[in-house]
């Protein structure tokens, strides 16, 4: 019996009120089958009892192997056992056999509280973009995944160093609106490693986590499962994101990238059971404030800016207005522009370059320069022609050399 006949039999007796006997020859099958498919609450199946296999007489010996060696291969196990047969039916007796030996290795489920967690990674795009300058590279994409909700942000970087990473980070938490109370990472160089058996942070994020009022959990090394939500974002940008796409530069990537997020945050997740958008009002409303003031960021220098009236930020050297030239000023760069302020007027200001090795120069700085290149060689000349006339100028008293002479005790006669 088929289990739409099972199924057709108990729809003909219990809604249509039919009796055994007009279900017998509806169907035409017999009343004993018509008895048995009511008396069952569930559908037939077949089954058959199993037949030995020629693993079961050696079995207790793999039992032996694997108890030495739980991580014995089953191609030893083979060897050792001088096995005839084919190599499938040892490997799935092993495969059911050996977890009795293998020491319990759980991994460990984390729940997240709203507001607590959020866990970061660098993902580094399969994909070549160009940066300008005939340059062509893939630049880090900075990758943060609340752990309550599953909202994914994520930006791309110029560089993995601190002020570059720094940065990112508050551009993505003023995103979000709020800080979590954790950040989570593994051993980043710019964040910080386990030494001695304890996690060490880099001075330049302790300073940034203390101006968030924030923790960091460095994961234990060679542990990818305690941020597992980042990992698996990472290959799900590389398998919806990057198909198919071509970006005209970083600008055009993160702008691509963003309008993908606000829908790949929409869609359900199996996990949570809903759509990580769903869930992150309740988790934004856990987490804490951003501080009034924006903790320091990016790329800081304090230089005197040379004659040459340029500054040097991450392998690229930038121009400054050279009517500053022997003053110090301060140097800031985040992740879009490069700002040089000199006593708090801003004296230069250029787009970043993600390139490398190059020379930023504005316009109206070069021809101030060669304006007040010319004065100073005008000014020059005029100091000389003063000093040959005699009239102007600084007069330098000439030292009669008698003097010496009389010192040393050496007169006309006594040379002659």
């Amino acid at each position: 019996m088929t289990v739409e006949d099972w199924a057709e039999i108990r729809r003909l007796h219990r809604s249509e009120g039919m009796a055994i006997k007009a279900i017998s020859r509806e169907l035409n099958v017999s009343r004993n089958a018509v008895r048995r498919a009511l008396a069952s609450d569930g559908p037939p199946t077949y089954s058959r009892p199993p037949k030995g296999s020629a693993v079961d007489a050696v079995e207790p010996r793999i039992r032996e192997l694997l108890a030495r060696t739980p991580t014995m291969p089953a191609t030893v196990i083979a060897e050792r056992l001088e096995w005839p047969h084919g190599l499938t039916i040892l490997k799935d007796r092993v495969r059911v056999l050996r977890p009795y030996y293998l020491p319990p290795d759980p991994a460990s489920r984390t729940e997240y509280d709203p507001g607590h967690r959020v866990q970061c990674d660098l993902w580094f795009p399969p994909a070549l973009l160009p940066l300008g300058a005939g340059q062509a590279g893939s630049p880090p994409v900075l990758v943060m995944t609340t752990g309550y909700s599953r909202m994914r942000w994520a930006v791309m970087i110029p560089s993995r160093t601190a002020p570059d990473l720094i940065a990112g980070h508050w551009q993505l938490l003023q995103a979000m609106g709020a800080a979590p109370r954790q950040l989570v990472w593994d051993n980043e160089g710019a964040v910080g490693c386990w030494r001695r058996g304890k996690p060490t942070l880099t001075t330049e994020f302790e300073n940034f986590r203390g101006s968030l009022g924030i923790g960091v959990h460095l994961c234990r090394p060679r542990d990818p499962e305690a941020k597992g939500l980042t990992e698996r974002n990472n290959g799900y940008f590389e398998t919806s994101f990057l198909p198919g796409r071509e970006f005209t530069g970083p600008q055009d990537f993160n702008t691509q990238l963003d309008d993908w997020l606000a829908r790949a945050n929409a869609r359900h997740s199996r996990r949570i059971g809903c759509a990580p958008i769903a869930r992150w009002a309740a988790d934004r409303d856990a987490m804490i404030g951003l501080p009034p003031s924006p903790p320091s960021l990016g790329w800081t220098n304090r230089v005197r800016l040379p004659r040459d009236y340029y500054v040097r930020v991450a392998s690229n050297d930038y121009s400054v207005d050279p009517t500053v030239v022997g003053r110090f000023v301060d140097v800031v760069a985040d992740l879009t522009h490069v700002t040089i302020t000199c006593a708090g007027t801003v004296v230069g200001r250029h787009q970043r370059c993600w390139a490398r090795h190059q020379t930023i120069t504005d316009p109206a700085h070069r021809q101030a320069a060669h304006r007040l290149a010319h004065h100073a060689a005008a000014a020059r000349e005029d100091a000389e022609l003063a000093g040959h006339s005699g009239t102007t100028g600084v007069l330098v008293e000439r030292r009669d050399l008698s003097v010496y002479d009389r010192a040393f005790a050496v007169n006309d006669t006594e040379v002659a």
